[in-house]
C-alpha cells in the first residue's frame, strides 16, 4: 500500500487490505452434510474531511485498487461536506508500526478431518445408543490485514481462531426433544485444537450425563434467586450486558454508563477488563496489537473494584470524550468500516473456590450454559439458560428445564459476594453490532442474586 501521509486537503486517511478465509465442516449421524471453504478479500479506505467521513471499498488487493478506493473515499467525504459545516474532530494522532503475523501449525487436511469426525460419531453410537442424534461441527477462520494511515501507522495484523462443537439430542420423559452443545475453541486453526479421541471422549461423556439429567429436569422457581453463574455464562453476561455499554460510541449514543464514571456499578470484588492481547504472560485467543485505525492496542480497565473507570474507544470517540484512544477499532471484512469493538473481555478472577461457593448456598441454582440473549445500553439483559441445576443445602440437585435470567447488569453485579479463582476463555461466537466480529470472552464464576424465570 502506498503512503497516505502526502495526501492534501484531508484531516485523516487510512487504507486497509484485508483477506478472510473460512472453513466449515459438519457431520450429522455419520453423514457429511457441509464441507465448505471460502476466501474473500479486498481494499478499503476511509477519509476524514472537515468533520465528515468518506468510505469506499473494492474486492481487489493490488496497489492500483488501494489508490482507487482512497480517491473514492476522498470524493465521498467531499460530497458529505455539502451538508454544511461540522465541528473539526481533533483525533489522537499517535501512530504505531508493527507486524503481527501468525506462525501456527499447518491446518489439518480434509481426509484427516473427515476420518476424525467419523471416529467420533462411531464412539457416540457405541457408547450412547439412546441419543436421537449426534452432530459434530468444525469451523475456523483467518483474517490478515495490512494497514497504513496518514498519521504514520503501518502494520500487519492477523486473527486466527478455530472451534469444535459436539451437539447431542435425545427425548425427555414426555417425548420432547432435548439438545445440548459442548464447544471447544482456541486461537489458531484446526491443528491447534486437541481433537484426539482421548481428549474428546470424556467431554462427550460429560455432555451425555448433562443431557440425561436434563431429560428428567424439574421446573425452577421464578423470582429473585441466589445463583452461581458459571465462567462461560459470566463471560457472556459481562460482554453483552456491561461490555457494550462501555463501548465509547454507545456512551456517546446515550448509554447509561455515560454519567457513571467514578461511581460504583458493581460489588467491590468485581474488576472487569477488555484485554488487548496478553493475560498473565500468555497470548489471548483474539490478540490485537494494532487496531484497524493504526492505534496500538491497550488494555482497558472498565470496572475497578466495583467503580466504573473508563471506556473502550476508537480515535473519534476518544476525541469526543477527551480520553485516550485504546485500539478498539475493528472491522470484520474489507467492506466494513472500523467500529468500537471488544477484543478479550472478562471479569478478573477472585479468591473463592467454586466448590466452596456452591457449598455455601442453602437454596439456589447453578447456571451453566446460555443459548441466546439480549442486552441494551441501559445494561438491562435477558438470557436463555439451556443447562442449570438446583442447589440444595450446598449440593447440586436436579437439572432444571429451560429458563431465563433477567435484570440489569449493574444491579446484578452489585449483589456479587463471591468470585472464583479460576479463569475460563472461549472464542467460538460472534459479537453482533452492525457487522459480526470475532471476540473472546471469559471469566471466573460469580455468586449473585438474579431474577429467574419459572413457576
Amino acid at each position: 500500500m502506498s503512503s497516505l501521509q502526502a495526501l492534501a486537503g484531508v484531516d485523516y486517511a487510512e487504507s486497509r487490505q484485508h483477506e478472510l478465509r473460512k472453513s466449515r465442516i459438519v457431520m450429522v449421524d455419520g453423514n457429511l452434510i457441509a464441507n465448505s471453504e471460502t476466501t474473500e478479500g479486498g481494499s478499503s479506505s476511509r477519509v476524514l474531511n472537515q468533520g465528515y467521513w468518506g468510505f469506499a471499498s473494492t474486492p481487489a488487493m493490488d496497489d492500483a485498487a488501494a489508490k482507487r478506493v482512497t480517491r473514492k473515499a476522498m470524493e465521498n467525504a467531499q460530497t458529505m461536506c455539502r451538508f454544511g459545516d461540522q465541528p473539526v474532530i481533533d483525533m489522537p494522532k499517535e501512530h504505531h508500526v508493527g507486524e503481527y503475523g501468525y506462525n501456527g501449525r499447518p491446518t489439518l487436511g480434509q481426509k484427516e478431518i473427515i476420518d476424525l469426525l467419523a471416529e467420533l460419531n462411531a464412539h457416540a453410537n457405541e457408547n450412547y445408543p439412546h441419543l436421537n442424534s449426534a452432530t459434530f461441527m468444525m469451523s475456523q477462520e483467518a483474517h490478515e490485514k495490512r494497514l497504513s494511515t496518514s498519521y504514520g501507522s503501518a502494520g500487519l495484523s492477523t486473527t486466527n481462531r478455530a472451534a469444535f462443537y459436539i451437539i447431542f439430542s435425545a427425548e425427555d420423559r414426555t417425548g420432547r426433544p432435548v439438545e445440548l452443545v459442548k464447544t471447544l475453541s482456541d486461537r489458531g486453526n484446526f491443528a491447534d485444537l486437541d481433537l484426539s479421541i482421548e481428549r474428546l471422549a470424556p467431554k462427550m461423556a460429560e455432555l451425555n450425563e448433562h443431557l440425561q439429567a436434563k431429560c428428567n429436569a424439574v421446573a425452577p422457581r421464578g423470582g429473585m434467586q441466589t445463583v452461581i453463574i458459571s465462567p462461560p455464562l459470566a463471560g457472556m453476561l459481562a460482554h453483552e450486558a456491561m461490555g457494550h455499554p462501555c463501548e465509547a460510541d454507545s456512551v456517546l449514543g446515550g448509554a447509561v454508563t455515560a454519567n457513571l464514571v467514578g461511581k460504583p456499578v458493581a460489588s467491590e470484588i468485581i474488576t472487569m477488563v477488555d484485554l488487548a492481547h496478553t493475560y498473565n504472560g500468555e497470548e489471548l485467543m483474539i490478540p490485537v496489537y494494532i487496531d484497524d485505525e493504526g492505534t496500538r492496542a491497550k488494555d482497558v480497565v472498565m470496572i475497578e473494584k466495583g467503580i466504573l473507570r473508563s471506556f473502550m474507544t476508537n480515535r473519534e470517540s476518544a476525541a469526543r470524550l477527551g480520553i485516550p484512544a485504546t485500539g478498539n477499532a475493528r472491522a470484520y471484512t474489507f467492506n466494513d468500516e472500523p467500529l468500537v469493538r471488544m477484543r478479550n473481555t472478562a471479569i478478573l478472577p477472585g479468591t473463592s473456590k467454586i466448590e466452596d461457593m456452591i457449598a455455601d448456598v442453602e437454596d439456589g441454582y447453578y447456571l451453566m450454559h446460555t443459548g441466546n440473549g439480549q442486552a441494551d445500553s441501559t445494561t438491562e439483559f435477558m438470557f436463555g439458560i439451556k443447562l442449570a441445576y438446583e442447589i440444595k443445602k450446598g449440593k447440586l440437585g436436579n437439572a432444571i428445564t429451560d429458563t431465563t435470567v433477567s435484570g440489569t447488569a449493574i444491579s446484578m453485579l452489585k449483589t456479587v459476594d463471591a468470585v472464583s479463582d479460576d479463569m475460563y476463555w472461549e472464542c467460538n461466537g460472534y459479537c453482533g453490532k452492525k457487522q459480526p466480529m470475532v471476540v473472546s470472552l471469559g471469566g471466573p464464576a460469580l455468586r449473585a442474586q438474579v431474577h429467574l424465570g419459572g413457576e
